[in-house]
């Protein structure tokens, strides 16, 4: 039975005849694991997974109606009838696990992508992209037809290959929303001007799509709310646009999400933006429309948030996307009452839309089983044939996932922690400005071990003896990595110390408040990533007059593919901090330092009271050696095998838990 505290959560609805279980959906979007076009393995199981987690209503990632439209290397093919017994693969996983199979059908208009299309952008008006550099090219009328009936026959395919409906793509400035807009719609003809003729395109794709595919088949309309971009339609010209399309009964429901090509972050907004975005403009619809459902999208991150949204009365339905890439089980436990079991959404974007900027297929940073479904067996656990003991050294992020994991395959588990407390490094990045969701996690995972009865053995600092004392079946090392010594700079191979001999503090040690700087810092950043930024934010919250040097062109350069260096960038410059780009430091006195250009080579001075050094680190392997040294079997996991990224260190601790 569903907690009280989510009674609208879980009370079930009906859309265009097809009962709903609950109000959460797994919405749209790119999950990029296509093969030549056609759904894998790989898609059938991830989708399946959110199912049997409870989600009520999947809509799977877009596929492009025309080859003007093709966006990723994962698309799936966008004009062939021969995906369609590949997709019945995909619809009877999703809807044999008790949920409403919806697909999303997108053009994205002006903004396409040649490198992967090898075709012009198709516009209302010929306006640029704003994907990149390109132009687009101005649809003849004959061209718009052919459009119109791209949407068609994508929905005819969806509806022979047993999907429930499809979800018409006209958010983020794609085409139908181009067409909507006055800004890039500047036509004279039967497509441009009045609201009638920028609404023809629209409304023609959705009529036709039902007169095709019939009055049982579900058909959804998704848009966005971008409030703050001038050219972009404001929330009541959306309404009046939304309205039209409801008072012709054209669709059953629509999105609200946030965001677009102009205000690209906050299409997938990270944790620097406040939660329950979307919600805003799905309460404006909410009170416009008469027969559709309105369902919320955007950094709806728990059950809570979308209890919150539904009470309100601002959406009927809510969309819960990465935190259902994060814990595909989420409806489930929800219901279940149990929500402090479910591991949340850090809202980073590090391996879900970072990889798709990539062009890789998504994961997840706290979940990788996340696209590995059909090979590990989802986010689901079988128990092992014959428990082991295990010991596992290291209380960071591999070594927790390495632990919960075998605990919760049967295995009797101890945990030795050189600290008093859990999460290693990690720990210090969710003490940075916004990241407390980091904190969050790790204090989900005490919750976890302790119900999985692991015993935790604090202040305890392991050595080669006390390893072959503890007699474990299996020993996993996981103890993480130190600060470099010296802070050598990639862009200064030559040297392996900062020149000058003067003091540099660790980024790490500042976070732990193990150092303490003068009020004018430096922040040496060789990285480019949250260690370096997320401090220098750090420090000048707390009031330090902060100079961030970096080799790089811009700040936060490795924070790009997670659509985060902007929002970034703002923050930083709001608090005062003054940014020195593409140079390196050849000399530190401690109290003045030598700064040269990587372009030019010109040297100048900062003064400052401290330098702070943010760089990768250095494995902290010492143990594993000596254990190789004396011949005792370990598996090394994590940061002592090579200083990564967290997302490698958890895959890296759930890869040997299955494997125990």
């Amino acid at each position: 039975m569903a907690d009280r505290t989510f009674k609208r959560l879980f009370t079930p609805v009906t859309l265009r005849g097809k009962t709903l279980r609950n109000r959460i959906v797994f919405g749209a979007h790119t999950a990029n694991m296509a093969v030549e076009g056609l759904p894998t393995e790989r898609q059938v199981a991830y989708y399946a997974e959110r199912a049997i987690g409870g989600a009520a209503m999947i809509v799977v990632e877009p596929v492009p109606v025309h080859a003007a439209a093709v966006l990723t290397r994962g698309n799936f093919r966008h004009d062939d009838d021969g995906i369609i017994p590949h997709f019945r693969k995909v619809t009877e996983a999703i809807r044999g696990n008790g949920a409403v199979a919806i697909q999303q059908l997108y053009h994205v208009g002006q903004h396409g992508d040649s490198d992967n299309s090898f075709h012009a952008g198709w516009s209302p008006s010929g306006l640029p992209s704003y994907h990149d550099s390109d132009g687009s090219h101005r649809m003849t009328e004959a061209e718009i037809e052919e459009t119109i009936d791209g949407f068609v026959q994508a929905a005819r395919r969806c509806k022979e290959a047993g999907f429930d409906g499809v979800e018409v793509w006209a958010a983020y400035h794609g085409m139908l929303d181009q067409f909507w807009t006055p800004w890039s719609n500047r036509r004279d003809d039967r497509w441009g001007g009045s609201l009638e003729n920028r609404t023809r395109m629209s409304r023609e794709v959705m009529t036709r799509i039902r007169k095709l595919c019939g009055e049982d088949f579900i058909v959804g309309l998704a848009v966005n709310d971008d409030e703050d971009v001038k050219v972009a339609l404001k929330r009541e010209a959306l309404a009046e646009i939304v309205d039209l399309h409801d008072r012709d009964h054209l669709m059953d429901y629509v999105t609200c999400g946030s965001g677009s090509y102009f205000d690209f972050y906050k299409i997938i907004p990270p944790f620097v933006y406040p939660e329950k975005l979307g919600a805003d403009l799905s309460a404006i619809l909410k009170s416009t429309v008469r027969h559709a459902l309105v369902t919320a999208e955007s950094h709806i991150r728990t059950p809570e948030n979308a209890e919150a949204v539904l009470s309100e009365g601002r959406a009927d339905l809510v969309s819960i996307v990465r935190g259902q890439i994060a814990d595909p089980h989420l409806a489930n436990k929800a219901a279940a009452g149990r929500p402090e079991d479910i591991r949340g959404c850090l809202s980073c974007n590090q391996m879900c839309w970072g990889r798709r900027s990539r062009d890789y297929w998504i994961s997840c940073v706290i979940n990788p089983s996340a696209g590995r479904e059909w090979e590990w067996g989802g986010d689901r656990f079988t128990a092992a044939e014959r428990p082991k003991r295990v010991l596992v050294v290291g209380g960071g992020p591999a070594g927790l996932e390495a632990a919960r994991v075998a605990a919760e395959r049967g295995h009797r588990v101890v945990l030795a922690e050189a600290s008093d407390r859990l999460g290693g490094q990690f720990r210090l990045a969710g003490m940075q400005p916004r990241r407390a969701q980091i904190l969050d996690l790790i204090d989900w995972y005490e919750r976890q071990l302790g119900q999985l009865q692991v015993e935790i053995r604090y202040g305890q600092y392991v050595e080669a003896e006390d390893v072959a004392r503890e007699g474990a079946d299996h020993v996993v090392i996981a103890t993480g990595s130190l600060p470099p010594d010296g802070a050598f700079q990639r862009a200064l191979p030559q040297f392996d110390e900062l020149p000058g001999g003067g003091a540099v503090m660790s980024a790490e040690s500042v976070m732990a408040r193990e150092a303490r700087p003068g009020r004018r810092v430096i922040l040496l950043d060789d990285g480019g990533n949250w260690k370096g930024c997320g401090t220098a934010w750090r420090l000048a919250e707390d009031g330090h007059e902060v100079t961030l040097v970096t080799p790089d062109a811009l700040v936060g350069k490795e924070l790009q593919r997670m659509a985060v260096d902007l929002p970034l960038r703002r923050a930083l410059a709001k608090l005062g901090v003054r940014s020195v780009t593409e140079s390196a430091i050849v000399g530190w006195d401690g109290k003045v330092a030598k700064v040269v250009s990587l372009l030019d080579g010109s040297e100048s001075e900062i003064e400052a009271d401290a330098l702070v050094y943010a760089a990768t680190g250095m494995a902290q392997d010492g143990l594993a050696i000596d254990l190789m040294a004396r011949g005792i079997a370990f598996t090394a996991i994590g940061d002592c095998t090579a200083s990564r990224q967290a997302a490698f260190a958890i895959h890296d601790g759930r890869r040997i838990g299955l494997s125990l």
